[in-house]
This record gives structure tokens, sequence and C-alpha cells, in this order.
């Protein structure tokens, strides 16, 4: 196995951490603006294989990351089940909301939703091909809980407010949706492991507003069913699980859910993170994302902090949270020759 990002994921030290960049496929890249340009919209250059392979190749042609990530949506999967999606420019995506039994009974079966989603399958089949021998192809999907904080409010909230009171008010039908996500996950994840995703991770990016046992039943326990299920469909495919803003649940995530590494966001320190997460797994972070906007001495010195860190045990370097769309491309670059150069 050379695949450095494969080799931490088994629990590998390695004296240079392989790095790859939530959302490195994205509006900061002018290349990538300029092949959003011609797909028309977001959601087209979704669906087209060959522009959405070409947007995820090119982070990999300007930086040479160690592993490249499917560019897709996480809000896909709702959509491949019937829900409504469009995205409003400058407010991102909204869609019809699931907030009664007669909503979620208008839902489409797991089955159908690669009638909807080939396309992305595809797009995982020419980045498997194309891809240099060096490089990991990881696949992607968001968590039951994150997602449906986006079905049920229709659009992204600062608080996950319609979800947590869907949660408490019809607490059977919010169970529903999360059943049924857990299991649209997994096959959607599955079609991307057998299209060619040598590594599939879980995105909840709302996890950290799920509090005691909310966490564990809704955020803890689906990517535990997830991971296993796919752990026994495809022995030895490594996931990553990011429960964003965990916190303290971070600290036994990797026994609670089997996942091989728990990606962590910067609101934890990279030495806590040593201390508390590390030595259960592979762990994955924890730049703060701001720092590719400011660039600088922080931007180096913070680099260097990360990794002093966490050099001691398996670990893939990334940032806290995806870049944002005002970064500076030339900070990306120094970011890397101070992870790769020291």
């Amino acid at each position: 196995m050379t695949k450095t990002i494969l080799r931490a994921l088994k629990g590998e030290t390695l004296p240079t951490p392989p790095i790859w960049m939530m959302r490195q496929a994205g509006r900061y890249l002018p290349e990538y603006r300029a092949t959003r340009a011609e797909a028309g919209d977001f959601l087209s250059l979704c669906y087209n294989p060959e522009l959405a392979a070409e947007v995820t190749f090119q982070p990999i042609r300007r930086y040479g990351f160690d592993a490249a990530i499917l560019f897709a949506d996480i809000l896909l999967l709702p959509q491949a089940l019937g829900a409504d999606l469009w995205f409003v420019t400058g407010e991102g995506p909204r869609l019809s909301t699931i907030t009664s039994e007669a909503d979620f009974e208008k839902l489409k079966p797991v089955s159908a939703i690669d009638d909807t989603l080939s396309p992305v399958y595809e797009t995982v089949r020419i980045l498997s091909k194309g891809l240099p021998e060096e490089t990991t192809l990881i696949g992607f999907a968001g968590a039951p809980w994150t997602v449906a904080t986006y079905m049920i409010a229709g659009k992204g909230t600062p608080d996950q407010g319609p979800a947590h009171a869907l949660k408490a008010e019809k607490t059977a039908l919010f169970e529903k949706i999360i059943a049924l996500l857990t299991e649209g996950t997994i096959e959607y994840l599955s079609r991307q492991v057998e299209a060619g995703a040598e590594v599939v991770k879980i995105f909840d990016s709302w996890a950290g507003s799920l509090k005691g046992d909310d966490f564990i039943k809704y955020a803890q326990e689906p990517a535990r069913i997830i991971t296993q299920e796919m752990k026994s469909r495809f022995p030895g495919l490594p996931v990553i699980a990011f429960p964003r803003q965990g916190g303290d649940f971070y600290k036994g995530f990797h026994a609670a859910t089997g996942a091989d590494c728990v990606a962590v966001d910067d609101s934890v320190s990279p030495e806590w993170v040593a201390e508390n997460v590390q030595i259960h797994g592979c762990v994955q972070g924890n730049l703060a994302s701001k720092h590719m906007v400011t660039g600088g001495e922080d931007l180096v010195r913070e680099t260097r902090a990360v990794v002093d860190a966490l050099k001691h045990g398996p670990y893939i370097f990334n940032l806290g949270h995806g870049i944002t769309p005002d970064a500076d491309p030339e900070n990306v670059q120094l970011m890397i020759d101070t992870v790769r150069g020291g």
C-alpha cells in the first residue's frame, strides 16, 4: 500500500502527514468558477459527470493534494428521495419541507435513488480512472441528522431549530426521517464505492447542535450503523467521520462508531485532539479556515503548530471546516509547502 492517506487510515504514523482540503474544489479557484459558468448552475454542475470530474481534478492538478473528494452536494440524496431542491443565488439551497406524515409518505423508497444519482456514480468512475495513481479518491455523503435539518426546515438555519422542534414534537416522524436517510446513505455510499471510491466520509456538519443523549441517538448511532454496514459490504473500506463541533463526544467516537478516522473542527485545539482523540486512531484536521484568507506568518505558525501537535500518531492534515470562497489560492500553496517542508 503506497497511498499515504490509506496508510494513515490504517493507523500508520507518517513522517509527513498526507494532506487534502474540505471544499478543495470550489469558488476560491478561478478555474472552478469558469467550469461552473460553463455548466450554467450549481446543480447542473453536480449532475454533469465530465464537468463534475473536471472540477474535482482541478485542485489535484494545481496543488498535488494526496486525495481528491468527489464533487457533489449533500442534498442530492434528499432530491433523489423525492424532495424538491433548488439553489437561490447568494442564499444557498432550498428544499421542499418534510414536516408531516403526509409529506414523508410522498418520498420515494431508497431503491429509487439511483434514477437520480447515476450521474454522480459516473463522475466517480471518471475520477477513478483519471486520478494520478498516488491520489486517493474519497466518496462522501451528509450524515442523516445534518441532511434532515435541511429537509425539515427547507433551508439552512443558524440553530437547526425546526429540526429540533420536530424531534421534540413529532418524535416518531423525525425518527422515520433519520432511518430513511440512514438507509439511503448506505446505498448511496455503496454505489460510490462500487464505482471506485477508496474511502468514504460522513459529514455531520450540524452534529454540535445535538446535546447529550440526542447526540448519541441521532449523530453517533447513525454513524455507527452506516460505518458497520459499509464495512460489512466492503471489508477493509476506510471510513472518516466528521461530527463537527462534537466537543467531548469526539473522545469516544472511534470506538462508538467503528470509524477509522475522526475529523475534528477548529473549536478544539490540536493538543487536546492528540491527548483525547488521536490515542484511539487516525485523526484529520484542524487548521482554521480563516488562515486561507489571511495568510502570512500566522498561517505558517498555526500550520506548524497543528502538525507538531499531531505528528506523533496517525494523522491527515486538513482544515477544521471547508475552505471559503474568499480564500487566496496562494495561501493554500503556502500551507501545503509548510506541511510538506516543515
